[in-house]
Order: structure tokens, then C-alpha cells, then sequence
């Protein structure tokens, strides 16, 4: 952890370019806001588990298109 303590007769608005100047240059504001929504990834069984549920809900969803039920949808792109 970087300690900052303003020097005399520095004035606030140069005590505060400096601080945001050595922060910019440290990366530790980037690291810190690219980890900010980072999700532990699953581990074997919650994986098998999410993806038997997507083959699930496809296989359904394939069923009710083929009999008419759900009705198809042009794929968008973007």
C-alpha cells in the first residue's frame, strides 16, 4: 500500500495531481476495477449441472418448434 502525505506548502489541487498521476502510472486502479465483478469460476459438478439443464431447455424448446407450439424466430445477429 502506497502512503501519501502532502508536502509543505503544497497546495491541495498539486497534492491531488500528484496522487492521481502515481495512481494512473501504478495500474492498481484498473486491476482493481477489472476484479470487481469477477465470479470464482464452478467447479466439475455445477458445470456438468449447467450445461445437462441447457441441453435440457434446447431439447424442449426443439420439441415445441417441431410440433408447432413455439413459433420460430428469425436469428438476430447482433
Amino acid at each position: 500500500m502506497v502512503e501519501f502525505k502532502r508536502k509543505k506548502g503544497e497546495s491541495f489541487e498539486a497534492f491531488l495531481r500528484r496522487f492521481n498521476k502515481t495512481l494512473i502510472k501504478s495500474r492498481k486502479l484498473n486491476e482493481v476495477r477489472g476484479r470487481r465483478f469477477l465470479q470464482p469460476k464452478k467447479n466439475k459438478s455445477k458445470q456438468k449441472e449447467s450445461a445437462l439443464m441447457g441441453r435440457k431447455i434446447k431439447a424442449k424448446s426443439e420439441y415445441l418448434r417441431k410440433i408447432g407450439k413455439l413459433k420460430e424466430e428469425p436469428r438476430r445477429r447482433w
